[in-house]
């Protein structure tokens, strides 16, 4: 038989050993994963995304965040447009361009396989994509990556069925670092419970140990006899100390919070003075945006259709309709319709829409996030700087028979093996936003 000590001591380094196996088994995973994630062409372990260079998926990786992230995923699940998981193995890659380039004039072609997905999902229109056959190539490079790793992260992004968006996880070591960190927290809890339980048994242990001896002197059965006094250890200085430490704590962390959110307007939704629905116009009736906002590919700023634009439809549609009679009664009284403003950047920062959409071929959805499904627009990005400088970082440039870009990428190419992105060409510069 093991003695009453003995036992308490084998419970004692039970948690140590829960900790010692968790902690094991969390950096072997991570391990694995970033050895995963490290596979390079020319390697003896074949390299992911069909073999494309680890430049190409990167580059795929960031384009596939900026378009493809607000309905699609990477693995099985569906968000708005089915998960992405083996795409490749069901569509070629010359159907998947001319997908993601104008899934309309596929599907318009007759296209059995366009008009099935048209169908499948509630025939949800796709917005088009002027991406270069490169850029496209290495979106895909990316989905075969995704797809062929074990535990590809599956989050909003995609190709075969609708809208564009932003930003999802990668299999990629810092997160792997992040997602280990965040496990050996958890562990950190468990153990400190499963600690706190151990000594309360142990406890148990030998005080029914020391209650069944017979030589215990009077003052030592006194003790054994004692009950916490809960009342006493609250009132203690200590324990308040360390109440008062953890609520300060708490306070500056929620004062924080608060404070690095001003000025942040995401989510913000106003009432406008009509009540317009962009779901109905730029999703259902399939409406561009240049036709409305007609500046947004020419001008620094997207203007505010004026009610002419309204009534090139509205003069002979739904005329009765009493939102649409404000658009007459302000036509009629020579009185601008006052729209609140819904993305408003500081008069600090400069910013140029013609240069993002036109030169750049950014996407509104990418900024301005599923519009087309607004009834009430709704500010969907940050806007912070730090959200901008992060963009800039992560996009590629398309440098493609500009030969004011040769010898930068040139030069880029010689210093750094990752992609030719705007921050290559000083978009992180201070001056390129605040001058």
């Amino acid at each position: 038989m093991i003695s009453c000590k003995k036992r308490a001591k084998y419970i004692f380094l039970l948690p140590f050993l829960f900790l010692f196996f968790v902690v094991s088994s969390a950096f072997a995973q991570e391990a694995a994963q970033v050895g995963t994630a490290g596979v390079t062409p020319g390697s003896e372990t074949p390299a992911a995304g069909g073999g494309a260079d680890a430049g190409v998926i990167d580059a795929g990786s960031t384009l596939f965040k900026n378009n493809c992230t607000q309905c699609h995923s990477v693995g099985t699940d569906v968000v708005v447009g089915p998960g992405l998981k083996d795409v490749h193995k069901r569509r070629t890659d010359d159907w998947l361009k001319k997908w993601i380039k104008n899934s309309s004039a596929l599907i318009q072609s007759g296209d059995k396989q366009a008009v099935e997905v048209f169908n499948q999902y509630a025939k949800q229109q796709m917005p088009s994509f002027a991406l270069s056959d490169d850029e496209l190539g290495a979106i895909i490079a990316y989905m075969k990556k995704e797809s062929e790793t074990p535990t590809a992260v599956t989050g909003p992004g995609g190709i075969e069925g609708n809208t564009a968006g932003t930003n999802t996880g990668e299999n990629s070591i810092g997160a792997v670092n992040s997602s280990s960190i965040d496990l050996l927290l958890v562990v950190l809890v468990i153990v400190l419970i499963v600690l706190v339980i151990t000594l309360v048994i142990i406890a148990s242990v030998l005080k029914n140990y020391l209650a069944n001896k017979s030589d215990l002197t009077g003052a030592e059965q006194e003790m054994l006899a004692q009950r916490t006094n809960w009342a006493n250890i609250y009132k203690s200085r200590a324990v308040r100390i360390l109440v008062g430490l953890i609520v300060v704590v708490v306070l500056v962390d929620l004062t924080m919070d608060k404070v690095m959110g001003i000025g942040i307007q995401q989510g913000y939704a106003p009432r406008q003075p009509i009540a317009f629905s962009h779901k109905l116009h730029a999703g259902d009736h399939q409406i561009n945006c240049n036709y409305c906002h007609t500046s947004v590919y020419k001008s620094a700023s997207a203007n505010i259709p004026s009610a002419n634009i309204c009534m090139n439809c509205h003069s002979q549609i739904k005329k009765e309709s009493p939102e649409i009679q404000k658009i007459y009664r302000a036509i009629e009284n020579n009185k601008p319709i006052e729209w609140v403003r819904v993305h408003n950047l500081p008069d600090l920062a400069y910013f140029n829409h013609s240069q993002h959409t036109k030169v750049g071929g950014v996407e509104c959805q990418t900024c301005h996030g599923p519009i087309e499904t607004m009834e009430v627009v709704a500010q969907y990005s940050p806007l912070t700087m730090g959200w901008c400088i992060d963009c800039h970082r992560n996009t590629p440039m398309n440098t493609e028979g500009n030969a004011y870009y040769d010898n930068l990428v040139k030069l880029h190419e010689q210093q750094s093996k990752g992609a030719f992105v705007v921050a290559s060409n000083g978009g992180t510069e201070c001056s390129k936003c605040h001058y």
